[in-house]
């Protein structure tokens, strides 16, 4: 964020700057429009002409596409730091910023409040939960007592080959690190990690991971630059390294690499 958020006189919420949450590109007009119970494309007073008897299906996308579409914007503005750790922002506010109204981004809010990005705050909005270099700990020593013992399975059944299919996931990891954009390369790392997991065959453990790993990723207390680009190259070089270790069937490299990239925590 360029500038901080601005407290509002007559709500008590936060008002963020006009560029504070950038608005997806997948969220286009139609998709607004059904957000807001209009047709897409409807211009208020204009004359419509009749449409064919052949009735046209309905659209595919609903309000709740319009909905996951803000949630994967906010939680990019989380992981970016456009949504600071302790600061109050309010549905309206952050509605008028997406052109929709209050109520889809009031519930990827909740959802959120859920996975415990942000609490609610009575007759304000969100707070974005403000974290520790503790709790980040935590979360690291639960990634690895779940995930370590997983992949040293995985290291001693699965064929060379496999491994060799998910080094393009581990190369884009690579490429996002460069960039130097936290909320690209926390992407392309949840990526990379969800398809080693998967192939364990146990879609729990996929969830269960995605969702520490998520919360890992939330910046601390301070800012989100505690982690600069070298960092995130040094991190992503791990990813490339740990599918050699694997190949290899080297166990005692995988378990020194998983150990030392969760104590990173990417």
């Amino acid at each position: 964020m360029e500038q901080g958020a601005q407290g509002s006189a007559e709500t008590g919420t936060e008002e963020l700057p006009v560029d504070a949450v950038r608005v997806p590109p997948q969220l286009r007009a139609a998709d607004v429009d059904r957000e807001r119970g209009a047709a897409p494309g409807a211009v208020r007073g204009e004359h419509t002409h009749s449409e064919p008897a052949v009735a046209r299906p309905r659209p595919a996308v609903q309000r709740s596409s319009v909905r996951g579409q803000i949630l994967d914007a906010l939680r990019t503005a989380l992981v970016a730091g456009e949504l600071r750790p302790g600061e109050v922002y309010s549905a309206p506010a952050l509605g008028e910023r997406f052109g929709v109204s209050a109520t889809p981004v009031r519930e990827a809010m909740q959802q959120l409040a859920l996975e415990g990005a942000v609490e609610v705050v009575p007759n304000r909005g969100f707070r974005v939960v403000e974290r520790g270099a503790r709790e980040l700990a935590e979360l690291a020593e639960v990634r690895a007592l779940i995930e370590v013992p997983v992949m040293l399975r995985l290291a001693r059944t699965v064929p060379a080959e496999r491994w060799s299919q998910l080094r393009p996931l581990a190369e884009a990891t690579v490429r996002a690190a460069s960039l130097g954009c936290r909320a690209t390369y926390a992407e392309s790392d949840r990526a990379f990690h969800r398809a080693l997991l998967a192939l364990a065959g146990n879609e729990q453990l996929v969830q269960i991971a995605e969702d520490l790993h998520r919360r890992a990723q939330w910046p601390l207390v301070g800012g989100p630059g505690s982690r600069g680009r070298a960092e995130l190259v040094a991190d992503a070089a791990e990813h490339v390294a740990l599918l050699e270790a694997l190949a290899a069937r080297d166990l005692d490299v995988v378990r020194s690499l998983v150990g030392e990239h969760f104590a990173g925590v990417a």
